[in-house]
């Protein structure tokens, strides 16, 4: 059997080996790490492999906590100790920028961390029922595949989360439309929990009857959604949850619903937000646009620092929970909205609102191309950028530092799932 040496890891935290000039992919190894594998895709230019044998260990190479780490497709780092998690995604950012946007920063932010377990304050659980494995199976998808993971225990939810898994797969086994409710949501807030059940079919007395059992003896609040997001609504009116997080910082309280995006990680969202705001300094009477603002986890942060802050989204419901955020805080002077497609290529237009002093951009994985591609030759001195796709980072920030005039003053990761490939990232643009 072939013994190949790791270099690297690749954005998905494959292990990374070469071999007469081909590129191996080697899931489960690590850096500086001698392996055996056995390929499963084979490419012209590449392979992918499973990891065999590890014939000489990583020095950070460390025993996986979660018993089905390997199987669960949620985590693909738990065995790499977590501070060497963090080198890897600051060394994954770096390339991004370099090797897609042709840009370096100037300085290195230090990492933003948080715990390491027990973090996940947000999740979509799959569900299946599967007869020939016993029943109801509740959790994340296996590795590479569409089938749900045999779990009973997950150590990236919190353990009250955790311990639903197991009473949540009796749950659907009992219920009559088992084989038609594909996912149950957890959405977590300070002080009170919601599960949301995505339902293909209407309940029957009986379903009602056991959900509400089940909600009392577990003290959660549980939601119905027949169809899109916007379709959720509580099981009864005892279920209406009052889902917040606090910024303490500020002095904000953030109310959401429970299939709003929020962040999943709370504790790094604090300090994720306490950076934002350093990095971009707002200052009193100057005016500040926060793109892509959802229910305002930035945009009152700024308001508060005495700015003048506008918060652009494209989903009006959002938006709706932003202005009411604003209002509960005191904030509805400083803070207004702004209903916008950010993605309309060709269609951002600022220029009706005026000259913006800063921006804050926090989009999703698709990046903010035409956003970055539409600002003026006045616009914001300064803009921060939140980042959950490093690939798209570098892309607009080629925009903004070849096109635009900026230059890459600052970035550094946002470690806000741990044990997953996922990088997050702030970075600071400057004129």
């Amino acid at each position: 059997m072939e013994v190949l040496t790791v270099e690297s890891l690749d954005q998905e935290g494959r292990g990374v080996a070469r071999r007469d000039g081909k590129t191996v992919f080697i899931e489960g190894a690590l850096p500086g790490e001698r392996v055996t594998c056995s390929p499963y895709r084979k490419k012209p230019s590449y392979e992918v492999a499973t990891l065999e044998k590890v014939i000489k260990p990583a020095s950070q190479r460390v025993t996986p906590r979660c018993r089905h780490f390997g199987i669960c497709g949620g985590c693909s780092l738990q065995h790499l100790d977590p501070r060497a998690q963090v080198a890897v995604k600051q060394r994954v950012l770096e390339d991004s920028l370099w090797h897609i946007g042709r840009v370096r920063p100037e300085q290195i932010l230090p990492a933003i961390h948080g715990p390491a377990w027990g973090y996940r304050h947000r999740a979509r659980l799959a569900v299946r029922y599967v007869p020939k494995k016993g029943g109801a199976l509740v959790g994340f998808h296996e590795k590479r595949s569409s089938y749900v993971a045999d779990m009973d225990s997950c150590e990236v939810l919190p353990e009250r989360y955790s311990s639903l898994l197991r009473p949540l797969r009796e749950l659907v086994n009992a219920l009559s439309i088992r084989s038609r409710l594909p996912q149950i949501e957890i959405a977590a807030g300070e002080g009170a929990d919601v599960l949301v059940f995505r339902v293909l079919e209407p309940l029957l007395p009986p379903d009602v009857e056991l959900l509400q059992r089940f909600a009392k003896h577990h003290v959660v609040g549980i939601y119905l959604q027949p169809g899109g997001p916007d379709t959720a609504s509580p099981l009864s009116e005892a279920h209406a949850a009052d889902l917040h997080y606090a910024l303490p910082e500020f002095g904000l309280t953030m109310r959401f619903g429970p299939t709003d995006f929020t962040q999943v990680n709370h504790a790094v969202n604090r300090v994720l937000v306490r950076r934002a705001l350093a990095l971009l300094d707002p200052q009193p009477g100057e005016r500040v646009a926060d793109m892509f603002c959802g229910l305002g986890n930035f945009t009152l942060a700024i308001a508060r620092r005495g700015a003048a802050v506008v918060g652009f989204e494209g989903s009006a419901e959002l938006l709706r929970r932003a202005a009411a955020n604003a209002g509960e805080n005191g904030l509805s002077d400083a803070a207004s909205f702004v209903e916008m497609d950010l993605y309309a290529p060709g269609g951002v237009n600022l220029a009706t609102f005026g000259r913006f002093d800063r921006m804050l951009i926090d989009p999703p994985r698709d990046g903010a191309v035409e956003l970055v591609k539409a600002l003026p030759e006045d616009g914001p001195r300064r803009v921060v950028y939140v980042s959950c796709n490093p690939g798209t980072l570098a892309r607009d920030a080629a925009v903004l530092t070849q096109a635009r005039g900026y230059r890459l003053s600052a970035a550094g990761v946002v470690n806000m799932f741990p044990h997953t490939s996922h990088v997050e990232s702030i970075a600071v643009f400057d004129r």
